[in-house]
């Protein structure tokens, strides 16, 4: 399984972007997917999750009522919608899947620059 994150970019505070995740490989093979974010000098951390039919999805208190994830199977790609954003905001995003093997897969990274 390969991730591939797109829809980074620089926006000023009060703005939205769409990040995308594009999944290929053994795509069947894919459980739940997430969004992670690490800042510069901080840990990584998870921003929202979503299960293998997009029933179920949580979120990091952070971004509760500003972010929704969603997935579109049929399109094997995951997304993150950003509204209300932050300079806090500011980090590389990664895409995260588990396979149903139990292997965790990570894609390289968006970069989101949100502006005061």
């Amino acid at each position: 399984v390969q991730l591939v994150e797109s829809g980074g970019g620089l926006v000023q505070a009060g703005g939205s972007l769409r990040l995308s995740c594009a999944a290929s490989g053994s795509i069947f093979s894919i459980n739940a997917m997430a969004w992670y974010r690490q800042a510069p000098g901080k840990q990584r951390e998870l921003v929202a999750g979503i299960t293998s039919d997009g029933d179920i999805t949580n979120y990091a208190d952070s971004v509760k009522g500003r972010f929704t994830i969603s997935r579109d199977n049929a399109k094997d790609t995951m997304y993150l919608q950003m509204n209300s954003l932050k300079p806090e905001d500011t980090a590389v995003y990664y895409c995260n899947a588990w396979t149903m093997t139990h292997l965790e897969v990570w894609g390289q990274g968006t970069l989101v620059t949100v502006s005061s």
